[in-house]
Order: C-alpha cells, then sequence, then structure tokens
C-alpha cells in the first residue's frame, strides 16, 4: 500500500544540512547512485551489499521509514549506503552540488506515489524544474531509471523527462548492466508485488547527453 505525504506541505520547507560525500561514505570516490523515493530502503540495502564498488544515497519522504533505514545502516556498519530524509525537489534544488558531480553515474524513480488526481500532478515527484535542474548538473552519460506500475504516471515522466532536450532514450538492451548501479537485476518490494500480481510494469532509461 502507498502511503500518501504531500509534498508540497509546508512541513518539508525546512531542509537540515546535508554531510559531504566524505562525511556520508567510507570511499568518496567509488561511483554514486541516487535512489529517489527509496522507502524503507530494502531494494538499497540489497544493492550496497551485493555491489560493494559502488555508493548508494536514498532520499526519501517519510520521516519514520528514513530513521528506520538509518539504524539499520549503523547496526549493520554499512559504508556505501547513506539516507536522507525530505522533498526530493527541494533537496535537489539546494544541495545538487554537494552529491551531483562527476560521481554520480544514475538516478532511479521506482514505483513513485502516482497522484491520480489531475489537480495533485504537481505534487509527483517528476518534475520539469527537477529535471530542468539534472539536466545542468548530471555529467554526460549519467543515466537516469524510471519504473511504474501506472501507466498515466508513466506517460507523464516520459514526457517531463523526453521535453527537456539533454536527455534522451536509451534502449536497455544497450545498457551493460554488470556495469552498472544494479549489476544483479535487484528488484524492489513494489516490482515484485506487481509481478505476483501479473501487473503491467512500465520503465524506461534516459541517458544525459
Amino acid at each position: 500500500m502507498r502511503q500518501h505525504v504531500n509534498p508540497l506541505s509546508k512541513n518539508f520547507d525546512e531542509i537540515e544540512s546535508i554531510p559531504s560525500l566524505i562525511e556520508m561514505f567510507d570511499d568518496s570516490n567509488f561511483p554514486l547512485h541516487l535512489d529517489i523515493g527509496s522507502a524503507s530502503g530494502e531494494f538499497l540495502f540489497d544493492l550496497a551489499l551485493s555491489n560493494k564498488n559502488w555508493n548508494y544515497l536514498g532520499i526519501e519522504i517519510r520521516e519514520k521509514l528514513v530513521k528506520t533505514a538509518k539504524t539499520k545502516v549503523q547496526e549493520r556498519e554499512m559504508k556505501n549506503l547513506y539516507f536522507i530524509f525530505g522533498n526530493a525537489n527541494k533537496i535537489v534544488n539546494k544541495f545538487y552540488g554537494e552529491f551531483i558531480n562527476n560521481n554520480l553515474k544514475s538516478i532511479s524513480f521506482n514505483f513513485p506515489d502516482p497522484w491520480f488526481k489531475k489537480k495533485h500532478h504537481k505534487r509527483r515527484v517528476i518534475q520539469p524544474g527537477l529535471v530542468n535542474i539534472l539536466s545542468k548538473t548530471m555529467q554526460k552519460n549519467s543515466l537516469i531509471f524510471v519504473k511504474t506500475d501506472v501507466k498515466d504516471l508513466f506517460d507523464y515522466m516520459d514526457y517531463t523527462i523526453s521535453s527537456n532536450f539533454d536527455f534522451e532514450i536509451i534502449e536497455q538492451t544497450d545498457l551493460n548492466y554488470s556495469e552498472s548501479f544494479n549489476p544483479n537485476k535487484v528488484q524492489t518490494n513494489r516490482e515484485k508485488y506487481a509481478i505476483a500480481n501479473e501487473l503491467d510494469i512500465y520503465e524506461r532509461v534516459y541517458i544525459k547527453i
């Protein structure tokens, strides 16, 4: 079940300071993957454990989930995984220079809240402003992955990203997964649910040109 949290609420106006990559990770020179809407973080835990030559950073708007994830990171003494609480659009807008740099190789948006009503589309995480920031700051050949089981949301995300001329679609058959953030093609909990219930899954990869 998706838990609705209004990202436009004033509760998210204030943003905590973001530590540097050196403070987040044991080796800040590893390639970095950013997962926006990381939920409880199980997807990133699986990735970080199986792919220790990458750093993983999750942004999640539900504070309780972030606190739980951070506790697990400390308990497991993981050095290539970090979580941030807050509205991703505002965090990236204010602190993009802290982690969108040469190390950032890819960003994923996995099954974000669809906000079905048209008047609520402005609450969707992928917005033209966010894509514009990413287009100006992401390095050439870095990637954006989107995945959802809601066709309307997929069409919305695809239009929003494709409308920016700095990104173009890359066929997944041309993608070398062994060198990506997800070499073992780990699935999120929502993806497992969608597969088990025979729901259609829509996904696309964009490359910064």
